[in-house]
């Protein structure tokens, strides 16, 4: 069956219609290469300029000759531009063209973000209320609050996939320099909701897990040093090695699963083996061109970010409890019996906090920012592929 197409004029949309029909309307001057056209079966616009076989035709024998004579001519300039763009650092590129996505759709990624960000602030919220209560009882008002809580922190979760989505359908359209309406957006997300929630449970919980065994290997290295056995200080280096290379390995494997399920439609498991693909491709490229290397690097400059806004942010709790830190590690590590130590610490720690304003101030800049991430990771998935 024919590849049938819908064509978005003054925004009206028209069709469905076959190769044969566009060309005709072509001809009469109803298509421009510049109007917006999708697939019948494909959420994602495009333009009519990107049609197999609607505008990019093969010219004819005359123009075939003329325009090999002509590259002959301009071999010598095309190489010296090549030189010239290979020597710009391809990652500058795409954080520069991150940043001006960013900003040119600024409000939207602001709304898909308080999609989460709202409901997250009112589970944390109504949680400290019930926390900081002085004498609380367990009545109803207590656990419908609590119950809100819970509700609150689950609409977060559910509502993940769609920001998720939402982020690589506006990051592609904003790319390509076309506009579309919020509600769009979302509608458009809310399709690929089952397919990035899976994945967001299988990625992020194989993570934790990972992450879960680093923070085992690091205890045992701690116990290691304090007992002084050489043998399971050697065991724990060799897990730690262990756990960073089953880090970096499923890193690269989940690079850009994210825009494969979405902006590709593509099933669970053919956007996991697509992300592979892609991320350990060029290897014919310069390292710092690769992918994978690329990717490596947008990461390593958020976490950064997210680090140095953290030490800013938790600095001054941290230079107050210091010397109480250090205190209770000389007791820890001198203590004959550790776990007196552990449970005088445990009695120490405040049960009731009230919330800390300027330290939420500062997480709340970190999700307003966190799109950037997202946008990166699309822009490097578009030139990536690009090259391949």
């Amino acid at each position: 069956m024919a590849e049938q197409w819908i064509i978005r004029v003054e925004g009206k949309e028209y069709g469905p219609a076959d190769l044969a029909t566009l060309h005709e309307w072509k001809a009469d001057g109803r298509v421009l290469p510049s109007n917006a056209a999708r697939r019948v079966d494909v959420d994602l616009w495009k333009t009519a300029a990107d049609i197999p076989g609607l505008f990019q035709l093969e010219p004819p024998p005359v123009q075939k000759e003329v325009r090999s004579q002509a590259s002959a001519v301009t071999t010598q300039q095309s190489e010296v531009s090549d030189q010239q763009s290979a020597s710009k650092p391809p990652t500058r590129n795409v954080l520069t063209e991150t940043f001006r996505v960013y900003f040119r759709g600024f409000f939207q990624f602001l709304a898909l973000t308080l999609l989460t960000l709202v409901p997250s602030l009112c589970s944390q919220f109504t949680g400290a209320m019930i926390q900081t209560a002085p004498n609380v009882n367990v009545d109803l008002r207590t656990m419908v609050a609590a119950a809100f809580s819970v509700c609150m922190f689950v609409l977060t979760l559910v509502l993940w996939p769609v920001y998720v989505a939402g982020i690589q359908i506006l990051s592609v359209e904003l790319t390509a320099g076309r506009r579309v309406s919020f509600l769009s957006i979302l509608n458009h997300a809310v399709k690929y909701w089952p397919r990035v929630a899976g994945l967001c449970i299988f990625v992020y919980v194989i993570f934790v897990l990972i992450t879960g065994f680093g923070l085992g290997v690091l205890l045992m290295m701690f116990s290691a040093a304090v007992s002084g056995s050489l043998f399971s200080i050697v065991v724990a280096l060799g897990l730690a090695v262990f756990q960073i290379w089953l880090f970096m390995r499923f890193f690269i494997n989940v690079l850009f699963w994210q825009q494969f399920a979405v902006l590709e439609n593509a099933t669970a498991i053919d956007a996991l083996r697509a992300s592979r693909n892609l991320a350990r491709s060029g290897r014919d490229l310069p390292w710092y061109q690769r992918p994978v290397w690329r990717a490596a690097l947008i990461v390593s400059i958020w976490y950064a970010f997210v680090i140095a806004v953290e030490v800013v942010a938790y600095w001054p709790k941290v230079a107050a409890e210091w010397p109480m830190v250090q205190d209770y590690y000389k007791q820890l590590i001198s203590a004959q019996d550790p776990k007196v130590v552990l449970e005088k610490m445990m009695a120490n720690v405040p049960q009731n906090q009230a919330i800390n304003f300027a330290e939420l101030g500062w997480s709340i800049l970190i999700r307003i920012v966190q799109p950037l991430l997202g946008i990166a990771f699309v822009v490097l998935y578009l030139d990536s592929k690009s090259d391949v």
